[in-house]
């Protein structure tokens, strides 16, 4: 079985219990473009009586800066399909995903078949993110970056962290925008659609086109904020993912 943390591996698991089998469930959770594992540590947290909660830390950042990011969706996902394959056990698999982390997590439950798909801050992929299509230079996607909210502004002033960020994030935008969705087999499970009120990313036309997607039961649920409302409503949705649980 494939290790869950140490360079080279996809999965990082931040929080334990003393009884395995007091967590039925497995919970992965797939992060946005350029994000890492370590944005769900808090999700992690809140769920950490509820399922066995890993992270997937895609090549390019953090622990695995040195390897070269991953600039094609379809690619990435089925990486991140085999990787979980690899290394989870027989208990239900449920996916969530925020923004890219959504799109990677759709494409891999079109794969595995997990019990539930959670997809956040994200439209459905046959719309395509559009506002992310016409940014193509580190400018504008940095430019992105601060409108979204999600990375702290010091940091994207500072030209080492830059050096060291950059190159994921331009193929994690590059991945997004060249994304196009492929028919095929749909998801089976129950899929949740979350999104942030005043999130420019998730107009509610492109939110309700998920109902094209899946062929399960759909439900939406929407949250005070922007791209990144999970920042302030984590417990309220892994309230969600619990009670879904039960």
């Amino acid at each position: 079985m494939t290790p869950l943390v140490g360079p080279r591996t996809w999965l990082r698991r931040f929080h334990t219990t003393p009884d395995p089998a007091a967590r039925p469930v497995q919970v992965v959770c797939l992060p946005h473009a350029g994000g890492a594992a370590s944005y769900f540590v808090p999700l992690s947290a809140e769920l950490a009586t509820t399922g066995d909660v890993l992270a997937v830390q895609y090549p390019g950042r953090q622990d695995r800066w040195h390897e070269p990011a991953v600039d094609d969706l379809h690619e990435l996902s089925a990486q991140v399909a085999t990787a979980l394959q690899q290394a989870l056990d027989e208990r239900p698999l449920i996916l969530f995903g925020h923004s890219m982390g959504a799109l990677v997590a759709y494409e891999v439950a079109r794969r595995l078949n997990p019990a539930r798909l959670y997809v956040s801050g994200c439209p459905a992929p046959s719309r395509g993110v559009e506002g992310e299509s016409n940014i193509t230079d580190d400018a504008g996607l940095l430019a992105d970056l601060a409108e979204l909210g999600g990375t702290d502004s010091e940091l994207l002033s500072d030209p080492a962290v830059l050096e060291l960020i950059l190159p994921a994030l331009r193929a994690d935008y590059r991945a997004v925008r060249t994304y196009q969705w492929r028919p095929g087999p749909e998801p089976v499970c129950p899929l949740t659609v979350l999104t942030g009120d005043q999130d420019p990313r998730t107009p509610a036309d492109a939110v309700q086109d998920w109902k094209r997607h899946g062929t399960g039961e759909h439900r939406f649920h929407e949250y005070e904020g922007s791209h990144f409302y999970l920042t302030e409503h984590t417990r309220q949705v892994a309230r969600l993912i619990a009670a879904d649980q039960g």
